[in-house]
């Protein structure tokens, strides 16, 4: 009798759930016969892509025959400019989740530790479950991480360590001066991945000089993308900083024509739209400022954020209120485990969009006693 496919396939693949993606608007709205439904789940700009990139795009589309240049050449040059690096210091990901992957599977291997904040973004355990390491969780502090028990929770058989900043799904960021006292006190042989997705969106004074260690030559990687901030989330591009001799590495790994012609040509010219980038800063701290005070009227809190989401303690069952937001047409992220089973998570929406949240929410909550966990 052939061997099940379970036997065939990777241990490593016991016990892990696959990430679960939410339906299309389109589709939730079919299914609860409502219209104009509002995203508020995947932490998007909703100002939508730079008006630059648009044209960028329509530009490229007469070329969408030909293979992208893959190695990114223009990007990579107009990111090396900007963080005062060279081009070999940078290696492009179809999102920053491609690279996180190629992390995982370039440098870690069964038996190693990996040491995570918890909560962090799903992701980050994933990777270390797939390779079979073994995963080191260390509780957030004051919902933030706790780089000092991060750093005593390195031993010698720790090959790698995440930190999300802002972290995903806190959106909490670390003082600049707690990395730096961080990089000091772990040992040089680890890999430190900084994970910087949400970095555009957080106050001057919380961003720390991260691309800094890699020019010091330290095992670092810090990671960005165009999905955030720059409204591409749905052309897949994101970009890694370290160096060189790293780069080489990954890119041993790394699929050929891994970025498209689309997200290269429009990355590139979201990258000079300064306006836009600005506007969307502005509407981010405006609607944050707008729902946390509204949030505060209703009873509620959660973590101050320096990204473009909230988290919001419901004090009581997360998903079910997420289930009552959705059949009136606001769509949010519902979250669960040992820490955040009264928790959803918010994207900061548009003015009408925020508005349309809370008096959701309001209406959810009056009408639903049934929902306390």
């Amino acid at each position: 009798m052939p061997k099940s496919l379970e036997e065939l396939a990777s241990p490593f693949l016991k016990g892990l759930v696959p990430y679960l993606p939410g339906k299309p608007v389109e589709e939730v709205e079919r299914e609860l016969g409502i219209k104009g439904a509002v995203k508020l789940a995947s932490n998007e700009n909703p100002l939508g892509p730079s008006p630059q990139a648009v044209r960028a795009l329509r530009e490229a589309l007469s070329n969408s025959h030909r293979y992208p240049d893959g190695g990114g050449y223009y990007l990579k040059r107009a990111l090396a400019d900007r963080l005062e690096v060279t081009s070999e210091h940078l290696i492009l990901g179809n999102g920053c989740n491609e690279i996180l992957d190629l992390m995982a599977r370039c440098f870690l291997l069964p038996g190693d530790e990996v040491v995570i904040a918890d909560p962090a973004f799903v992701l980050y355990g994933m990777l270390a479950h797939l390779q079979g390491c073994e995963k080191i969780l260390v509780p957030l502090k004051g919902w933030t991480h706790d780089l000092e028990a991060m750093a005593k929770a390195v031993t010698s058989k720790t090959k790698m360590v995440f930190i999300g900043n802002p972290n995903n799904p806190t959106g909490t960021a670390v003082k600049p001066g707690e990395i730096e006292a961080f990089m000091q006190a772990v040992s040089e042989d680890v890999l430190v991945v900084i994970d910087e997705a949400y970095i555009e969106y957080v106050p001057e004074e919380l961003v720390p000089d991260s691309v800094g260690f890699v020019r010091q030559g330290r095992w670092v990687i810090v990671l960005r993308t165009f999905s955030k901030i720059y409204g591409l989330a749905g052309l897949r591009i994101g970009y890694g900083i370290a160096p060189p001799s790293m780069v080489e590495l990954l890119n041993r790994a790394r699929a050929p024509f891994n970025t498209n012609v689309l997200a290269q040509r429009a990355a590139l010219a979201a990258l000079d739209d300064r306006q836009h980038i600005a506007s969307s800063r502005k509407v981010n701290e405006l609607g944050k400022a707008y729902l946390t005070t509204e949030l505060g009227r209703l009873g509620l809190q959660g973590p101050p954020s320096a990204a473009n989401f909230l988290l919001i303690d419901l004090k009581r069952d997360g998903r079910a209120v997420a289930e009552a937001l959705l059949r009136k047409g606001v769509i949010v992220r519902p979250l669960g485990g040992r820490y955040l089973s009264t928790h959803i998570r918010v994207t900061i929406g548009t003015p009408p969009e925020n508005e349309r949240f809370i008096e959701a929410l309001k209406s959810v909550l009056q009408s639903g006693s049934h929902l306390r966990s």
